[in-house]
């Protein structure tokens, strides 16, 4: 049992941040959502139960001295929250936006200073890490602040949600920003989970009257910057219900943000056809106002337009400004329709077609469709997938869900939950399976910060015993096996992948690799090569895998000398591998000479891990 006074669960999202806590000293205490001190204005703090996820950095010439005062701090050097997304719209070339997006994204230096991306020289920058850092210890201070400074966050139990589908970098570096905050001793629980954990403490004892044996739940989640999806399953164990994640998705960069860009050039279409050029700082600013505009609209259906206004560039412009207008068929016609087309099941998101030199930035996913990606998620995850044996499937092939859960921001729009909704049903009917009833809908108390409830949730489920997604390893992982071939001048040795750790491998478990033998390069500096999918659930341990395509990921490799032993510092070792998922989340690779003399251990994070 935990010392702690509160579980807290902290949604670190691309565009709000939420926290939510329960005091473990009540025996059934409610999940309380806690408000969050913030400046709304300059010389103005107040509370909300969001924390936008934006971070300005000022000039001397933005706020009056004193005027961006924090109850914890006099004087900070950046704003973060809703002043800094309303100053930023003003000057978007110092705002730090979808700093998670940057922090799962392999292609940069995630630690080094690359935010505000495109800013000019003389403006200050700092690394995703930094800003996913600063708004943590920003969560932190405003909740010991909302608790009279009586108790630390960093003595309580804390959990911090992640995308399911992010890579061991990113999550290492989630943890890595929480300990920066001063929160050194936080867990990661998969955001899918924690919505899904949000609805069973919503509904308490009734979930058992919702789900049966067999059923499947789709966990449609669609945020302001991924898009994530899973498939929990119902089944029985010892005479009761029980709940496996079965089947994860790709990391998917794809959410509100593109759709807001959509909508903001359209208005660019709109303003240039009218005779005002709109340069690229002013479309930055035009995408903060289209979100802004979006969510009006899908919120009232009273409404036919928003108007958006930009700080107009030159002497000619009355007062200094343009306006422009999002429309309510825009909606229709760019986000639905463009976004969640009714497509059949068999649809594949399409390639973009690659220009040999290209701009450095996210890597957005190439199609915007969110059902097509979700039909290939159905489609890859129905074959050969643990704990799926005895799921429906359609007579295609489609893993067919009986339930939805929709997560997300994006997913508060009626209009968007009934689109996925209907394209579900049309694809479940085409593969001969009953659709998803109006009861088959698994409605969230609140799609903005359920995912902190959840996780929240979830920490006293675990202190206590309560219901638990049982979910092991999310994706299968394997090292890489350098080929034993005669050197060729100027090629690698091609690599192949050993299965050591399959889909669903529980916590506390362990396997020998069954066997084989491979050579351990001890003594001097050597690279080790891992690799995952969550493709590919039907490999075993021990699987040598040549040719993979785009089943497999890389990691980001782990570079260390192993200490030999003998007279000769630098040898190859004959070894066997087992691979062990400890308690906590971490894979441990042991290479165990011939003799069992001596054991090398190489250790990677995938769960969700004690730090």
């Amino acid at each position: 049992m935990s010392a702690a006074r509160y579980v807290v669960g902290i949604d670190l999202g691309t565009t709000n941040c939420a926290i939510a806590s329960i005091d473990l000293a009540a025996e059934s205490a409610p999940i309380e959502l806690d408000t969050i001190s913030q400046l709304v204005n300059p010389g103005e703090v107040a509370e909300g139960t969001l924390l936008p996820s934006f971070l300005y950095l000022p000039d001397a010439k933005d706020f009056p001295p004193g005027s961006t005062r924090l109850p914890w701090q006099e004087a900070p050097d950046a704003v973060v929250g809703e002043l800094a997304r309303r100053r930023g719209a003003e000057r978007p070339g110092r705002l730090v936006a979808s700093a998670k997006s940057w922090l799962c994204h392999s292609g940069v230096d995630r630690t080094g200073p690359i935010l505000p991306w495109g800013s000019g020289e003389d403006t200050p920058r700092v690394s995703p890490l930094d800003a996913s850092a600063r708004y943590l210890e920003h969560l932190a201070r405003a909740w010991e602040h909302r608790h009279g400074g009586q108790v630390r966050l960093s003595e309580q139990d804390v959990l911090v949600t992640v995308p399911a589908s992010f890579d061991e970098a990113a999550r290492e570096l989630t943890l890595r920003a929480a300990a920066e905050a001063g929160l050194p001793a936080v867990r990661l629980l998969e955001e899918p989970q924690a919505a899904f954990y949000a609805w069973l403490d919503h509904l308490g004892d009734r979930w058992r009257d919702r789900v049966r044996i067999g059923d499947l739940v789709l966990v449609c989640d669609v945020g302001g910057g991924t898009t994530d999806f899973s498939l929990i399953a119902v089944s029985e164990v010892e005479g009761a219900l029980a709940l496996t994640r079965v089947a994860v998705g790709d990391h998917i960069l794809l959410g509100g943000d593109n759709m807001d860009l959509a909508l903001a050039r359209l208005a660019q279409q709109r303003l240039e056809k009218a005779g005002h050029r709109v340069d690229p700082m002013q479309l930055q600013a035009l995408w903060l106002q289209c979100r802004a505009a979006k969510e009006h609209l899908f919120e009232d259906p009273a409404l036919d337009l928003q108007p958006v206004t930009l700080l107009g560039r030159g002497s000619k412009l009355v007062g200094g400004t343009i306006t422009g207008d999002v429309l309510r068929e825009d909606l229709e016609r760019v986000i639905v329709e463009g976004f969640f087309p009714r497509v059949p099941a068999d649809a594949e998101p399409a390639r973009q077609r690659r220009v040999g030199l290209q701009e450095l930035g996210l890597p957005y996913a190439a199609d915007p469709a969110v059902t097509k990606q979700l039909a290939r998620f159905l489609m890859r995850q129905a074959a050969d997938a643990p704990g799926l044996e005895a799921i429906r499937r359609g007579k295609g092939g489609l893993a067919a869900p009986t339930h939805v859960l929709f997560n997300g921001g994006v997913m508060k729009a009626p209009a968007l939950r009934a689109r996925v909704l209907d394209t579900l049903n049309d694809w479940l009917t085409d593969q001969g399976c009953p659709v998803i009833a109006e009861d088959g809908v698994l409605e969230a108390p609140d799609l903005d910060r359920a995912v902190a409830r959840g996780a929240a949730a979830y920490g006293r489920a675990r202190l206590r015993d309560g219901v638990r997604i049982r979910g092991g390893s999310p994706r299968t992982y394997y090292i890489g096996i350098e080929s034993a071939m005669p050197a060729v001048p100027g090629l690698d040795a091609p690599l192949k992948a050993l299965c050591v750790v399959p889909f669903g491998m529980e916590e506390g478990t362990e396997t020998i690799i069954p066997a084989r033998e491979f050579g351990l390069v001890v003594g001097e500096p050597a690279e080790f090569r891992f690799l995952s999918s969550t493709v590919r659930k039907q490999d075993a341990p021990g699987a040598l895998i040549e040719d993979w395509g785009d089943d497999l990921e890389e990691q980001e490799p782990l570079a260390v000398t192993l200490e030999g032993q003998g007279t000769a510092a630098e040898q190859v070792v004959p070894v066997r591998l087992e691979a062990k998922v400890t308690e906590v989340g971490t894979l441990e690779l042991w290479c165990v000479s011939r003799n069992g003399s001596q054991r090398w251990k190489l250790e990677l994070n995938i769960r969700e891990r004690d730090r």
